[in-house]
C-alpha cells in the first residue's frame, strides 16, 4: 500500500505499528445527546488525509468529510438527527436533513411534494431516514493493499405495497483519498414500483469559496425555473442574505468509459500547514444515472453546492409520471449504481 509518500509491503508496515488502526481503519460509535442520541456512526480514517462518517441509521448515507482535518462538506443545523424525528409530510424533510457528503433521496419519490395516484408524497422521499440492517464495517488485506468495506441493507416496505431493497457498499483502500459507493437496488415485491433515486452530494466551506473553480460534464444547462439566470451557475461567491436557491438540469452529459465527472478545485485550500490546491471529483456511471441536477445555494448558513446525479427529475413523482419519464422496477428486477468521490492534492 502507498502511505506517507512511500510504497509499503504489508509485513514491513505491520512492523511499525501496534495495530493498523494507528494509521487508518473503521470504528463504530454511538452519539450520546440531543437529537443525535443513540444514533450509530461509523468513522472511516483513510490514513492519507481523508476521514468520513457513515450513518447506518440514515440510509447508509455519508455525513461529514474532512481532508487534512479540514471539512469539505456542508453540515446542516439539524446534525445527524435520529430518524425517529423524521416527519414525512410536505417539506418537513428539511427539519432532519443532515447535509454531509451524501443524502440519498428516494426510493419511490424524489423532489417536490406531490400527490400521485392518491398517495401523498413528501419532499425527497424516505431513503435518507431509513435505518439499515445487516450492517458491517471491516478492514482486510488484499495482498499488500489494506482495504475497508462498510455495508448495509436499506428497505422501503409496506403491507399491500412496495418492497424495495437497496444494498449499499462503501469501499476503498487505506492510503488513498477515494470513496467508492455501490448500490444494488431490487424490487423484492410482486408489483411494478416507481424507483426514483437522487444522490445529493453537498459541498461547503472552506472548499467552496470565491476562488473555487467548478466544472460540470454537461453540454447543455437548463434552469428549473425560466426566470433563473444561466449566467453564474458555475461560479461561487461569498454568502448573500436571502439568497433564493437556484436549481439547474445538466443535460447531454460527456462521459469517459461511461463515467461522468463533476470537478471542484480550490487553488488555496486551507490545509493546516498552509494553503495549497485541492481538487474534489464526484463521478458516476451515467448509464443508470443519466441526469445531473445542480443545487446552488450560497446563502447565509445554508452555504452549499449540491451535485446530484439521478435517474429522474426533481419535479416530484406525479410530474414525472405525467411526463412519462418516471423510472420503475419490475418485480424481481435489479439495477446497480456506482459513484465515486476522490480528493486530489497538487
Amino acid at each position: 500500500m502507498k502511505l506517507f509518500g512511500k510504497d509499503w509491503p504489508r509485513r514491513e508496515l505491520e512492523k511499525r505499528v501496534g495495530a493498523m488502526e494507528q494509521v487508518g481503519g473503521v470504528k463504530r460509535m454511538t452519539y450520546a445527546e440531543g437529537k443525535e442520541r443513540d444514533v450509530e456512526m461509523i468513522r472511516v480514517r483513510l490514513g492519507s488525509g481523508m476521514t468520513f462518517w457513515v450513518s447506518p441509521m440514515r440510509g447508509m448515507d455519508v455525513s461529514l468529510v474532512e481532508v487534512g482535518g479540514v471539512p469539505i462538506t456542508w453540515s446542516s443545523p439539524n446534525g445527524d438527527a435520529h430518524p425517529a424525528y423524521y416527519e414525512p409530510e410536505g417539506a418537513e424533510w428539511f427539519r432532519t436533513a443532515a447535509g454531509g457528503l451524501l443524502m440519498t433521496c428516494g426510493f419511490r419519490q424524489v423532489g417536490a411534494p406531490s400527490v400521485d395516484e392518491g398517495e401523498k408524497l413528501g419532499l425527497h422521499g424516505r431513503a435518507h431516514h431509513l435505518p439499515a440492517a445487516q450492517v458491517s464495517a471491516e478492514t482486510f488485506w488484499e495482498s499488500d493493499d489494506y482495504r475497508f468495506r462498510v455495508r448495509g441493507v436499506v428497505e422501503e416496505t409496506r403491507v399491500f405495497g412496495e418492497y424495495l431493497r437497496v444494498t449499499r457498499e462503501i469501499t476503498g483502500s487505506i492510503g488513498e483519498n477515494k470513496i467508492a459507493i455501490r448500490d444494488v437496488a431490487e424490487n423484492v415485491g410482486f408489483e411494478t414500483q416507481p424507483f426514483m433515486i437522487l444522490y445529493h452530494f453537498n459541498y461547503g466551506f472552506p472548499l467552496m469559496d470565491e476562488r473555487t473553480e467548478i466544472r460540470y460534464p454537461s453540454k447543455t444547462v437548463v434552469p428549473r425555473e425560466e426566470e433563473t439566470p444561466i449566467e453564474g451557475h458555475n461560479r461561487w461567491h461569498a454568502p448573500e442574505p436571502n439568497y433564493a436557491e437556484r436549481v439547474y438540469y445538466h443535460k447531454d452529459l460527456v462521459t469517459e468509459n461511461g463515467v461522468a465527472k463533476a470537478v471542484l478545485r480550490n487553488p488555496k485550500f486551507p490545509f493546516p500547514n498552509g494553503a495549497a490546491p485541492l481538487t474534489v471529483e464526484t463521478s458516476w456511471r451515467a448509464e443508470t444515472l443519466p441526469n445531473l441536477v445542480q443545487w446552488k445555494r450560497p446563502g447565509e448558513g445554508t452555504h452549499v453546492l449540491g451535485i446530484e446525479p439521478t435517474n429522474c427529475s426533481v419535479a416530484g413523482r406525479a410530474v414525472d409520471r405525467e411526463r412519462g419519464v418516471m423510472p420503475t422496477l419490475e418485480p424481481g428486477e435489479r439495477v446497480e449504481n456506482e459513484l465515486w468521490v476522490e480528493a486530489k492534492f497538487e
